[in-house]
């Protein structure tokens, strides 16, 4: 896919990790994501003005809006927050589960009722060591459910890398992201499926981050970097090698290539749209949001977010 109808909008910080797109009020339209330096900056639907409404005091990563228009955050370092973008307060909802603070808490969606869905990509490591997951595959990371009365309980665990979430378009399954393992995992909430697994999708041509439900009621999944032979002969070999790759410099690191993917995928788990998108100017998309035919998109090292056309 040409870059035409590709627009790169930056942002005054680097790693603009997830988007969520304003519905309704005020900032309907408007777009917010979270950078590595703990702020929350909203932008406006044209790009022409962007500005600071929150500070973490982490690292954000995915971000939602909740049933008040308040801004639910993942922060990998805080846990899970709500931030009003009118007035820049932070809440702490919860950064434990059974007593144990959280990792690296990651991303989430929202059900209609105000149950919160929401990832914790590894037990062993957090967000600065993400590579040691990735790579040795610890298969420690999480779904977790935050109930309305305030309750969290694990509801899926042995997750390669947990990451992205999303509902379906009638919140009967609710899908995560195994990073490492290239799948998207489903968990069956109602129907006659209730309580059983399977997945979306697999053997994704990369390694999906964020997934989001859109305004056209399909779930786009981001693909962060293509699929790696070294990556996977290192991720099959013994556990020792594993961890002795990660342990080496950073540049002699296996390193992500530069793409700017993202697909969606319809709730029978058939591909809709592939958006491969050839640019010099954006890399590596972590998150994604679809709103009325324009696709944005973030990214884990970029100073910026960007929107497709479709």
């Amino acid at each position: 896919m040409s870059s035409s109808g590709f627009q790169v909008v930056p942002v005054p910080a680097d790693g603009a990790e997830d988007v969520v797109v304003g519905t309704s009020g005020p900032d309907e339209g408007a777009v917010f994501t979270g950078t590595a330096d703990g702020s929350i900056f909203r932008v406006r639907h044209d790009g022409s003005h962007v500005d600071r409404v929150a500070q973490t005091q982490g690292r954000p990563l995915g971000i939602e809006i909740d049933l008040d228009g308040r801004l639910l955050v993942c922060d990998a370092h805080q846990g899970l927050l709500r931030i009003d973008p009118a007035s820049g307060a932070v809440e702490r909802v919860t950064d434990s589960v059974d007593g144990r603070r959280m990792v690296f808490c990651n991303n989430a969606a929202i059900a209609t009722d105000g149950t919160v869905w929401f990832s914790d990509s590894s037990t062993r490591y957090s967000i600065e060591d993400w590579k040691a997951d990735f790579v040795q595959v610890t298969r420690t990371g999480r779904l977790l459910r935050l109930d309305t009365d305030g309750s969290v309980d694990v509801v899926l665990d042995g997750l390669a890398f947990a990451n992205g979430v999303a509902l379906s378009r009638g919140e009967d399954f609710v899908a995560v992201a195994e990073t490492a393992a290239r799948t998207v995992v489903r968990h069956w909430i109602s129907g006659p499926r209730a309580g059983d697994r399977d997945l979306l999708c697999s053997d994704l041509p990369g390694y999906p981050d964020n997934i989001a439900r859109g305004s056209d009621g399909l779930i786009w999944v981001t693909i962060a970097s293509p699929r790696d032979p070294v990556v996977e002969r290192l991720q099959a070999g013994p556990l020792w090698l594993r961890r002795s790759v990660t342990r080496i410099p950073e540049r002699l690191q296996p390193a992500p290539k530069r793409t700017v993917r993202v697909q969606a995928y319809d709730d029978a788990g058939v591909l809709v749209h592939d958006c491969d998108v050839a640019s010099d100017a954006y890399h590596m998309v972590t998150g994604v949001r679809e709103h009325e035919g324009r696709v944005w998109m973030g990214s884990l090292h970029e100073p910026a977010v960007a929107v497709l056309d479709l």
